[in-house]
């Protein structure tokens, strides 16, 4: 999310007698919270020239990805170089420090390089120069010097070199920079884990080779799969993304919803789903996303009357889950591709079950919590009409094509993203609402170039991690202990990432956790003694660094809807657990049940001697009963969680309802059978109680 960006303006129905907060209220809560937001101020000169290298920064990237044929050593050398510039030119020190109220000069450049310029705007201190040039001069050396240092290969950090002293300094100088923004726009879990590794690493291993695997090495270290597929794949997918909210998508997605679900009992909360969801899978932020769209539904929300934390929290969790939307994802599938060695259309193909089981647990705790406190929709006349937005059908153009490009594997993820980005363009350009402009242009490609600075240092770090592992042949002791500390049972293996997910994912962009997890507890739980499948041990990582966005104690997207809500940020967060719970429990069905991600799928009934397309058909009826009963399960689980159907349910029938629920959504007939029993005899006692009341 950009600090500096203006929350949406909100309907005048949506406003009337609530009390929300502004956008200054906002970007106060994250500042505070979140890193990423706070960043430095740049006013006149200063920020236009800032401005501008964003913006060519991200022209640079999408030639790179299409045109540039340098070895890897080059083109990741210098687009850390970029990196590192980039953000230190946009985060200070520590927090509070990005600008004390005053107004610098609105022309020529002021760069004081004083001590006390940290909180003044238009400022780079000279120790943030520094840190700068310690990073940026030795990866640029790296990558003019590529031939002869790849030449050298472990001799590079041999004391037997002469230059040995100037090669590690340099490595460390540039690792040290990196550690250092990373703390400044990540947090600092993820260090945590970086610089007790690095301990590690430096204490059982001589010192040259762990400088050698770190640095100088392509296949491990800074320059290893997540930094290599962030600059290949990710950087262009943000920018895609920037540019399609600047198409007016974001509103089309919203009006949509309104037209879809506005008049139904509680229907802002159900826009708020069913927008977040779609706005959420282009935006791979879980914050920006709740700021964007909850500005409009969370007022709505409170205006038909959902307490303010219960409309923060309904916000914070669909936002959360946008990133597990198919067919984007955030940008993560294509690093889950890379991964997991499958093409991208299998990885949205896989996680389409999940992600509808997650919102379809949120649309009907939404729906509940509006049946029991009595809730109405919006009155149809303030509503808009579907046939009305027939006209702007043809936003989704740019998402269509990518998908489409992407899918059919004929041309390379980064042209298909290219390519979708000029559609984008024109697209913008036949909107009369939001005509995009070459300002507007200037614009997502600075917000482009700015996005990707976070998600290129946490990769980094996660490089830093996988190098670590690799080096010191961490790996197989880390196996070894989690087996023998789950004594050989999946299930306690699994609480296990579950809990190392959530807390390294506090703060940290989830492409990057994806990474850190996918080098460290995703091997663990493929091991033989473990047993998980090399996809649902993926998913199982990925989903639970995505949920600690809205997972107490540090739940961003949850304090960020709690800013607009004016509601307390804990009790929010709280809600959204709760609201999201499908993804607390659909991981561990899909790990010992690979059917939910259509993995390992076979025959309902086995025919002996039938075609082909006979099987077909019943792999189909297969997965058809799958969704059809996963569904059912997340309906009883919801129901449970929330303790009302047609009228409030009791202790006892609302854990029958949860258990019930719970087996549906195990794939097997047995299970099938005993959950659709239990959660048909509470809706018929349910049902038969209110018809008795209301006699």
């Amino acid at each position: 999310m950009d600090p500096n960006e203006k929350v949406p303006s909100m309907p005048e129905t949506a406003a009337a007698d609530v009390d929300v907060g502004t956008a200054k209220d906002v970007e106060e809560v994250m500042k505070k919270y979140d890193r990423e937001s706070n960043v430095r101020v740049w006013t006149g000169t200063p920020k236009q020239l800032v401005r501008l290298l964003s913006a060519l920064f991200s022209l640079f990237c999408i030639w790179v990805t299409l045109f540039s044929t340098a070895m890897p050593e080059v083109r990741l050398n210098v687009f850390l170089a970029l990196i590192l510039i980039i953000g230190y030119l946009n985060y200070p020190i520590k927090k509070g420090s990005s600008s004390n109220g005053q107004r610098g000069p609105d022309n020529g450049i002021s760069i004081t390089l004083t001590l006390r310029a940290e909180n003044e705007v238009n400022t780079l201190p000279w120790y943030d120069i520094v840190f700068m040039l310690a990073g940026v001069i030795p990866l640029l050396y790296f990558a003019w010097n590529a031939e002869s240092i790849i030449k050298l290969a472990l001799r590079v950090t041999s004391p037997r070199n002469p230059n040995y002293a100037l090669m590690t300094g340099m490595a460390i100088a540039a690792i040290l920079s990196l550690m250092e923004l990373c703390r400044r726009c990540v947090g600092i879990p993820i260090l945590c884990v970086v610089g007790v590794l690095l301990f590690y690493a430096f204490s059982t291993v001589r010192f040259g080779k762990v400088v050698y695997d770190l640095y100088y090495s392509t296949g491990d270290g800074l320059r290893s799969t997540p930094i290599e597929v962030c600059a290949k794949y990710i950087v262009v997918f943000i920018i895609f993304g920037a540019f399609l909210e600047r198409t007016g998508i974001s509103a089309f997605f919203i009006n949509l919803a309104n037209a879809v679900a506005g008049a139904s009992a509680g229907g802002p909360a159900k826009v708020a789903v069913i927008s977040s969801a779609l706005c959420g899978m282009v935006s791979g932020s879980s914050v920006g996303n709740t700021v964007t769209t909850g500005s409009i539904t969370i007022p709505m929300m409170k205006r038909t009357g959902y307490q303010p934390q219960f409309a923060g929290a309904v916000e914070a969790a669909a936002s959360t889950g946008g990133q597990i939307m198919p067919p984007i994802m955030g940008a993560a599938a294509f690093l889950m591709a890379e991964y997991m060695g499958i093409p991208y259309a299998q990885v949205a193909l896989k996680a389409i079950l999940p992600a509808v089981l997650y919102f379809a647990g949120i649309y009907i705790a939404v729906h509940l919590e509006a049946k029991k406190l009595g809730l109405k929709g919006i009155s149809r006349e303030e509503l808009p009409r579907v046939l009305s937005l027939l006209p702007k059908v043809y936003l989704l153009l740019p998402l269509i094509v990518l998908v489409v490009m992407v899918s059919t594997n004929m041309y390379t993820m980064q042209f298909s993203a290219a390519v979708a980005i000029g559609i984008a363009i024109l697209v913008g350009l036949a909107n009369p609402d939001e005509r995009i402009t070459f300002t507007r242009i200037i614009d997502a490609l600075e917000a482009g170039g700015k996005g990707t600075v976070t998600v290129a240092v946490a990769c980094a770090m996660a490089g830093l991690v996988a190098g670590c592992i690799t080096s010191t042949g961490l790996a197989s002791e880390l196996i070894t202990m989690v087996v023998n500390i789950s004594g050989g049972h999946a299930f306690i293996a699994l609480i296990l990432t579950m809990l190392c997910c959530i807390v390294l994912g506090m703060g940290v962009p989830t492409t990057a956790n994806y990474c850190i997890m996918a080098a460290t507890c995703a091997p663990i739980l493929m091991a033989p003694a473990i047993g998980i499948p090399k996809v649902c041990a993926h998913f199982f990582v990925f989903y639970f660094g995505i949920v600690a966005d809205i997972t107490p104690p540090v739940a961003l997207a949850a304090y960020a809807g709690s800013a607009i809500a004016k509601a307390p940020p804990m009790r929010t967060a709280f809600n959204a657990t709760r609201l999201a719970i499908a993804a607390f429990i659909v991981p561990y069905i899909f790990a010992f049940s690979p059917a939910m991600l259509f993995e390992e799928l076979t025959p309902i009934i086995s025919i002996a001697g039938a075609s082909p397309w006979v099987n077909n058909i019943l792999i189909f009826l297969e997965v058809a009963v799958i969704c059809l009963t996963s569904l059912l399960g997340i309906f009883g689980v919801a129901t449970a969680l929330n303790g009302y159907l047609y009228r409030p349910i009791n202790p006892l029938f609302r854990l029958v309802m949860g258990v019930g629920g719970l087996c549906m959504m195990v794939p097997g007939v047995m299970t099938d059978v005993v959950g659709l029993a239990l959660l048909g005899m509470v809706c018929a006692l349910q049902y038969m109680g209110r018809e008795r009341a209301v006699a």
